[in-house]
């Protein structure tokens, strides 16, 4: 940015109240620990920071931030965006609209909060603090969303993902401690969630205010977050049925857990989308990984009707997943014809080239059917990727070789597009058939080139 446009956002900043200034700082350093726009985010604190740096509210440690403070107990449960979200989940952007809600309806109990927090008492002072209003917001909360005459209303709380996440974070605030025992008894990674394991996170939860319907869902989400494969936290549900039938397990309060492991197979399957429309593969091997091994679990160690809710929804899982595997896996064989096919010289132009991005992204799809090959049994896929794959591997092959030999011959002018897709070629030798017969290749296009070169030019 130019002097002339820092200094008119620095009066910009200037002329905000300090309450804005405040909330402003404390949304980009959200963005800084979100990791969005941090360059970005970093240059307005900082002017930010000058611009307020006598005020006492901008020179307060961040631990001192009345939200950070009060919803630190919901941080594990929080997620990006205002879309749909499962049991167990809130929404981060909830948080504002609900403190701005606290401070319109329960003014006293917020000013005796930042009261107690600006004092700057000891950690153990702040903790009741913190404890004290968490209390109050639940009960208010409760109030809110109890229906009938005793209720207040959600009207003014704010947008609808707001309205929707307040009673879970009624929930959690209400029985924060609880939780936090929870957590703390739970081994920071669960790679295998055998019997024993199972048993003492059983034990752990045997406690009243957690297996309610509305605690329940965060409890087992900090279950998830320690699983190794979080789609095992269906074996607790099945535990506790005694039985892996699907009714027998939904009859119990732990049914849930399996419709929160099918929600993040659904999101798996959103990102798995997303990612291979935008053309980022490096990441569709890992979420194919998640799909395929929650996908053979939930079959395995659940017995799903097909005509059940759980069902329907598993087989809609499978069905979206193959639907984009199969869009995308039936492309690349056109994809490599179009580099690799060979024109006469007469149809060739001097000046045609290849794009070796064009080469890395062909080779990276070529890949990405491999991947698909791996886990095609369980999505549904099995038939198409292996006849692609099989399709890749004759064509790429027969005409590599043809690539080749054309290298001795022809006519010089097209000679360098010829090379080109000889090495497009051996690219994508390399991803079917692996680095030793590629080099092979790669031998006999240079041997090709080196008889073309000792060939002596004919008398004009």
């Amino acid at each position: 940015m130019s002097k002339t446009s820092i200094d008119r956002l620095r009066e910009y900043l200037a002329q905000l109240p300090p309450k804005s200034q405040a909330l402003l700082m404390r949304e980009y350093e959200r963005a800084i620990e979100r990791g969005e726009d941090v360059k970005v985010a970093n240059f307005v604190l900082e002017l930010l920071r000058g611009v307020v740096r006598g005020s006492e509210d901008a020179v307060r440690p961040r631990v001192e931030d009345p939200t950070r403070l009060i919803f630190k107990s919901i941080e594990p449960f929080l997620v990006e965006g205002v879309g749909p979200v499962r049991p167990g989940q809130i929404r981060r952007a909830s948080l504002l609209p609900i403190w701005q809600w606290l401070e319109r309806d329960a003014p006293d109990a917020v000013r005796d909060f930042e009261t107690a927090v600006a004092a700057e008492p000891g950690a153990a002072e702040v903790e009741r603090a913190v404890r004290k209003f968490q209390q109050a917001a639940a009960e208010l909360i409760t109030k809110v969303t109890t229906p009938g005459p005793g209720g207040r209303g959600t009207a003014r709380i704010g947008p609808p993902h707001a309205v929707e996440d307040l009673p879970a974070i009624g929930a959690v605030l209400k029985v924060r401690e609880p939780l936090d025992a929870f957590a703390g008894k739970l081994p920071s990674v669960l790679r295998t969630f055998g019997e024993s394991q199972i048993a003492s996170v059983n034990s752990s939860l045997n406690v009243p205010s957690l297996v309610t319907p509305q605690v329940l869902p965060f409890a087992l989400s900090l279950v998830m977050q320690r699983l190794a494969a979080p789609w095992q936290i269906i074996r607790l549900a099945v535990k506790i049925a005694a039985s892996d039938d699907e009714i027998r397990v939904a009859a119990t309060s732990y049914g849930i857990a399996v419709t929160m492991a099918l929600a993040d197979l659904t999101r798996v399957a959103a990102h798995l989308r997303t990612d291979i429309k935008r053309g980022k593969f490096d990441s569709v091997p890992e979420h194919l990984k998640v799909a395929h091994d929650g996908v053979r679990g939930l079959r395995t160690e659940l017995d799903m009707r097909n005509d059940s809710a759980w069902g329907r929804q598993m087989a809609a899982i499978r069905v979206e997943i193959s639907s984009t595997l199969q869009s995308e896996i039936e492309s690349v064989p056109g994809r490599v014809r179009r580099l690799q096919r060979q024109r006469a010289d007469n149809e060739s132009s001097p000046t045609a080239h290849i794009d070796p991005a064009d080469v890395e992204e062909t080779a990276a799809l070529i890949d990405f059917v491999a991947v698909c090959r791996t886990y095609a049994s369980e999505l549904a896929i099995n038939e198409v990727t292996l006849r692609t794959y099989s399709d890749l591997q004759q064509y790429v092959e027969k005409s590599t070789e043809a690539l080749v030999q054309s290298l001795r011959a022809g006519d010089a002018r097209v000679r360098a597009y010829r090379q080109m897709q000889a090495r497009a070629a051996i690219r994508f030798c390399q991803q079917l058939f692996g680095q030793e017969y590629a080099a092979l290749m790669d031998r006999a296009a240079e041997s090709a080139m080196a008889v073309v070169e000792r060939k002596p030019k004919k008398a004009g």
